[in-house]
């Protein structure tokens, strides 16, 4: 992972900088809410697979700075969004913006990065960028609202839970790496296969978060463990264990996702079945195949330095553990 990111540390530089410039704005609180998210870090995996894939096509321009800093300036919207939806406390390790600020300026400063972002698009002036990145927020937010509608339901299938992870979380992954693509002038095949390695790459980076909010601690993950069970969010840990358990353990997972707080007795009786039915490795193992699977899509590429760092990364996103 660092290597590869050292590799175009040079422009993830200039993506922080042009990110702090697009956020000036005469309105003091959107400046300190972006300028906080900024500060708290983050991987930037989405602005280095947008600089990589655009380099990998032969990219020697100026403009992938812009459409990365955009594509993480959606990204920090979304992260907004959520964090309201979800009643978070905690990201990346520190206060979430809706806990310091409250739910109505995230939301409203969450709303200001999107229609930024746009502004900046079209002002890049490349038309087919604008559709693709408009067609991805749109799709976010189908997934948002699926994600929402599937809510502690114990009939929740695996295939319809990939369905959520592409829209909610894969999509802009995969909309990175094609914006890189078209950089570099690259249509068709190429295109598509950078877009599809970006997409299978977003839902292993999904599972492998489903698997943390039950194995990792709060220290390492930067956000409340057990979380996603407590807002009742059925993910693919959950769903293979409902698939093999019995029916009295499926009634207790019922129970628990039904109730209206989640304490830590019924957080560990769910721990203990998801551990007993390999609800864990099920999820790894899935995760895995969608890394290899996005890793082979790049074979048609002439090996690089840049190839060689997509697949770096690939393979970074099912070892870490935060």
């Amino acid at each position: 992972m660092e290597s590869a990111l050292a590799l175009i540390d040079t422009d993830l530089k200039n993506v922080e900088l042009q990110f702090r410039k697009d956020l000036e704005s005469d309105v003091d609180l959107i400046r300190k809410v972006g300028e906080y998210l900024l500060s708290s870090g983050g991987k930037r995996i989405r602005p280095a697979l947008l600089i990589l894939s655009a380099r990998l096509c032969g990219y020697e321009g100026e403009r992938h700075v812009l459409l990365a800093s955009v594509i993480e300036f959606i990204h920090t919207a979304t992260l907004l969004h959520d964090d309201v939806v979800d009643n978070a406390v905690l990201r990346r390790g520190i206060a979430s913006a809706n806990t310091l600020w409250g739910n109505q300026a995230s939301v409203l400063v969450g709303d200001y990065l999107f229609s930024k972002s746009f502004s900046i698009i079209v002002q890049d002036g490349d038309l087919d960028v604008l559709r693709i990145i408009a067609d991805a927020t749109t799709r976010i937010a189908e997934g948002e609202v699926l994600q929402l509608a599937s809510m502690s339901d114990p009939a929740m299938t695996e295939e319809r839970y990939i369905e959520v992870v592409k829209s909610k979380t894969a999509v802009l992954l995969s909309t990175a790496c094609q914006v890189g693509a078209i950089l570099g002038g690259s249509r068709g095949e190429r295109e598509a296969a950078l877009r599809d390695f970006g997409m299978d790459v977003g839902i292993a980076f999904q599972l492998i978060d489903d698997t943390l909010d039950y194995v990792s601690s709060e220290e390492k993950l930067g956000k409340s463990i057990g979380h996603d069970l407590e807002e009742g969010k059925v993910t693919l840990p959950l769903i293979h264990t409902l698939k093999q358990c019995t029916a009295a353990e499926k009634k207790q997972i019922e129970e628990v996702l039904g109730s209206d707080s989640l304490d830590d007795e019924g957080f560990q009786r769910v721990v203990s079945l998801v551990s007993a039915y390999g609800g864990i490795e099920y999820t790894t193992r899935t995760a895995r195949a969608y890394v290899e699977r996005g890793k082979s899509r790049l074979m048609s590429f002439q090996d690089s330095s840049h190839r060689q760092a997509l697949l770096s990364l690939a393979d970074y996103v099912v070892t870490r553990r935060h």
